[in-house]
């Protein structure tokens, strides 16, 4: 098996970066299958799910699709799932892919990390292994998952790399049930263990279309509450709003549905060798088994990256987009159309900016916007943050845990499916 030095992988994307376009960084999504029941997840299945796993790309698909991307001058790899170590043979594609070259990042719930993972791991050590915490007490943990026992497994996995000096990041998706435990999350990751912590509020519907996701999906007010609770997420976001304000609005110098990386600089494979935009985006996705990589990356992907938007919505002229994580991908999931802003997002960005201190220009029909339908209720949630009468680090745990997870929105119309 050929091996690749980092500076023979410099030399060589620099020789291919001459004008050709490049997929610089892949995600591959290994499994949907999970030993987690997490209910704000977009697409975790059961661990036994047969039919999954018969789809899923076997060891030497992979295998082959690692020296396709060799050849097209990839470099980083991200590695998802589901849950990747779900995969028995999963540590046989990732040390190919280790002496193929790739910078790798891993996503993990850490559940199924044992000794001998994270040897393995210790020996072929990847650039960065995230680790998803749901809660900092069993009770709010399990909730959340839905899985008794999973907690002390986290635990146990992050304890196993810490010990060997690996490359440990923790995050959470912060939710209804967990949001009274995120700043001791962000403590026991930062003062305790000594390492990098992010919270995400973004909570999409399932794949499969079901909305329900969103019933553990905190509100706007309780999201931004959590950026300003942390300094250094605070300075990022006036760092992003200040610059961009700076700016003219960036989708308004592009006439194209798509404005993210994807399809541009990467894209996404998924556990059945789908290629797409992003593993959130299944609307259009081109099988890699059938056309192979570079040919579907050349092809159909560059149609899809290179279509049109049909019309102008209030996203074209926003001035704080940096704010908001809004792309076609977001409104897919919510919406089932690409090109229609999610509210949810839209809320959020103006929020942001709002209790960062800034003014927002106009950009069209926007209730959020100064003399829109919302703007004074968004102003007065600003106040509450600023004020700090929303105080994170004392919520309450939801006094009922269960009843709130079975209180599921049932699946709505969908673009994607045609329910």
């Amino acid at each position: 098996m050929e091996y690749r030095s980092y500076g023979e992988f410099s030399a060589d994307l620099h020789e291919r970066q001459s004008g050709e376009r490049v997929p610089l960084q892949v995600s591959i999504e290994v499994t949907r299958r999970c030993p987690l029941e997490c209910l704000h997840c977009y697409n975790n299945l059961p661990m036994g799910d047969v039919e999954a796993r018969r789809r899923e790309l076997s060891k030497e698909e992979h295998f082959r699709v690692l020296d396709e991307l060799v050849e097209m001058g990839c470099f980083w790899i991200l590695y998802t799932g589901g849950e990747i170590f779900a995969r028995k043979d999963f540590l046989e594609v990732y040390t190919y892919a280790k002496k193929k070259g790739f910078l790798i990042t891993l996503f993990t719930n850490g559940t199924i990390i044992n000794e001998q993972i994270a040897d393995h791991l210790a020996e072929w050590p990847p650039f960065s292994i995230e680790i998803t915490l749901y809660g900092r007490t069993r009770e709010t943990y399990e909730a959340l998952t839905a899985v008794p026992g999973s907690y002390d497994r986290c635990l146990r996995g992050i304890r196993l790399l810490k010990e060997r000096n690996l490359p440990l990041k923790l995050k959470t998706v912060a939710t209804s049930i967990n949001k009274h435990e995120v700043m001791a999350m962000r403590r026991f990751a930062e003062e305790e263990l000594g390492v990098e912590f992010k919270m995400d509020g973004q909570i999409n519907p399932r794949i499969d279309c079901s909305q329900s996701p969103l019933a553990v999906r905190l509100t706007p007010e309780e999201v931004v509450a959590l950026d300003m609770a942390s300094p250094k997420t605070r300075n990022e976001y006036f760092k992003l709003a200040e610059r961009d304000l700076q700016r003219p609005a960036s989708l308004a110098q592009l006439d194209t549905l798509y404005f993210c990386g994807g399809g541009h600089n990467g894209f996404a494979i998924n556990a059945y060798g789908e290629m797409g935009i992003c593993v959130t985006s299944q609307q259009e996705t081109f099988s890699v088994r059938e056309a192979g990589v570079k040919n579907v990356w050349e092809g159909a992907l560059l149609e899809l990256r290179k279509r049109k938007r049909t019309r102008v919505t209030k996203c074209v002229e926003c001035r704080i987009q940096s704010l908001c994580g809004m792309c076609p991908a977001n409104g897919e999931m919510e919406n089932g159309d690409r090109e229609s802003p999610v509210e949810f997002l839209c809320q959020l960005a103006h929020l942001r900016a709002a209790s960062l201190g800034f003014a927002i220009p106009g950009h069209g029909e926007c209730e959020f916007c100064r003399g829109g339908a919302r703007h004074e209720e968004l102003m007065a949630s600003a106040r509450r943050i600023a004020d700090k009468e929303v105080d994170v680090e004392h919520w309450a745990s939801p006094s009922a845990l269960l009843p709130i997870l079975n209180q599921a929105p049932t699946i709505s119309a969908c673009g994607r499916c045609g329910i």
